[in-house]
């Protein structure tokens, strides 16, 4: 008896340390934890790639560049071939890529606490997409998805610890017009969370407005050029290396007023790039240094990511196949070939094919992130909420990736091995005494330090989980989504100051 009750007590110890808010900086895992250590290309292999990617710019060019774009690069040393292709020197675009290009910036959120720096080898977390279906929570069905939904995904990701930035994840297909999709995306996305943001912009016209609005919320005209909190995804390529013009239109736009760039290809094996994954890689690293060079050309040092997203084909259908092991293999080297050059890295993984939140999900996404992240992605996106090859979105799934992303991380941080870690004397402690470790202070002491716990994973044993009600992960997800949609209501933008963007500006997303 006195055994059972020394374990009762201990147990009690170790759930109430459990409940204890953490400081940031000594959870066990936080936005920005060192990646690196996986490697799937060799030393050699990173170099042919990379020198493949500036052979393509110098022999083959871009096609259908801007006249801005033109004039750029021309300037610059670049020239238009006889076929209309815009040839990149090498050199201009090594000097681009080694002396001018940002090498890491502060992404801020609303909240400053929330802020991430991106760059290095620091992973973090991001959703994303252009999701045009939602799985409805109530219905759990698909159905087109809407601006509220986008309002919702921001709000339920705002508490999700392991998101560290939410970028856009769903159309809003009951709007119509590029700008005002432009602007109510970047409303919505903005007003249902205090993280760092991203959107998309398809005009070259809205961005000032979006960066006005933005503006308007960071206390002033200019401000948010000084703590941006919004990085623009920008799809600025149609594969294979071609400008596609309206988001090529937005590059310099975006550079000159000072938005943090997504420098997006996404070219999909075996259609618009390679089948062979290391030419798919090296078409898609060519694509972003061109626009890393066009950018840094109109603004020297604007901050910008190198989006390397090689997506994969199944080529029996020629259909994507998001959560597939090539996928995860070729996003893994897509952050590796892009660190390697010091250069901010942004990739694509989670991009689950199944069309529920059920196991094929789960080990779609955990094979995928798991890669990426430890090969050192900075931004990988798409890690929460995705679900049929990007086509639709699922609140629920954004809770369940939550503790999905946890588990990454905390691979990602490894195991430390020190002479205390190492645990000699507690050893000693247990054989001559308890027998057993669950009361000892180094268990008491490092149980949040060096663990981590699910919100909605289960861990009960077969009988306790029937007492509980015998749920799955899904349905747990749906009563929290349930609570977080009824009871989470961001109101960090002043009344006031939303008034005056609702008075300057068409917004649709109602003020409830």
């Amino acid at each position: 008896m006195s055994e059972v009750r020394r374990r009762a007590g201990g147990r009690a110890a170790r759930v109430a340390l459990r409940e204890a808010p953490l400081a940031v900086d000594t959870r066990p895992i936080r936005p920005g934890m060192s990646g690196g250590g996986f490697r799937p290309l060799s030393p050699g292999q990173v170099t042919d790639v990379i020198d493949a990617a500036y052979t393509m710019l110098e022999e083959f060019g871009m096609g259908q560049a801007t006249p801005e774009i033109i004039q750029l690069v021309t300037a610059a040393g670049g020239r238009m071939d006889d076929s209309g292709r815009l040839r990149f020197p090498r050199a201009l675009v090594e000097r681009i890529a080694t002396d001018v290009a940002c090498k890491e910036f502060v992404l801020h959120g609303l909240d400053p606490d929330k802020s991430v720096e991106i760059g290095g080898d620091r992973v973090h977390f991001a959703t994303s997409g252009a999701a045009v279906l939602m799985l409805d929570h109530e219905t759990q069905r698909f159905r087109h998805s809407t601006l509220a939904d986008l309002y919702d995904c921001s709000r339920v990701a705002d508490v999700l610890d392991n998101i560290h930035i939410f970028i856009r994840t769903v159309v809003p297909r009951d709007l119509e017009g590029a700008h005002t999709i432009d602007i109510n995306t970047a409303y919505a996305t903005m007003a249902g969370t205090t993280k760092p943001i991203g959107t998309s912009m398809f005009m070259p016209d809205s961005v000032p407005d979006v960066v006005a609005m933005f503006d308007m919320v960071a206390g002033g005209e200019g401000e948010f050029r000084k703590r941006p909190f919004c990085i623009a995804n920008n799809t600025f390529v149609v594969p294979p290396l071609r400008f596609a013009e309206d988001s090529a239109l937005c590059l310099p736009v975006q550079a000159r007023l000072g938005v943090p760039i997504t420098l997006l290809s996404a070219g999909q094996a075996g259609a618009t790039s390679p089948a062979a994954l290391a030419g798919s890689l090296a078409q898609a690293l060519a694509e972003c240094l061109a626009a890393l060079t066009v950018v840094n050309l109109a603004q020297p040092g604007a901050p910008a990511t190198m989006g390397l997203w090689p997506f994969v084909s199944d080529l029996r259908t020629g259909a994507m196949s998001g959560g597939s092991g090539e996928e995860a293999i070729i996003s893994a080297a897509a952050a590796q070939v892009v660190n390697a050059l010091g250069l901010p890295s942004s990739t694509a993984a989670g991009m689950a094919d199944s069309k529920i939140v059920d196991a094929q999900a789960g080990h779609e996404k955990a094979n995928a992130i798991t890669l990426a992240a430890n090969a050192g992605g900075n931004v990988i996106h798409e890690s929460a909420g995705m679900l049929a090859s990007l086509l639709g979105c699922s609140l629920e799934a954004l809770v369940v990736d939550n503790d999905m992303l946890g588990a990454i991380m905390r691979t990602v941080r490894g195991i430390e091995v020190t002479p205390e870690t190492l645990s000699l004397d507690v050893i000693r402690d247990v054989i001559h005494g308890p027998g057993h470790y669950l009361g000892h202070s180094q268990t008491l002491g490092i149980m949040q330090t060096e663990y981590i716990y699910p919100e909605v994973g289960d861990r009960l044993s077969p009988d306790d989980w029937v007492d509980a009600g015998a749920t799955s992960v899904s349905e747990r997800a749906h009563a929290r989504v349930s609570r977080i949609l009824a009871e989470h209501h961001p109101d960090h933008i002043d009344p006031a100051t939303d008034a005056a963007i609702r008075e300057r500006f068409d917004i649709r997303l109602a003020r409830r």
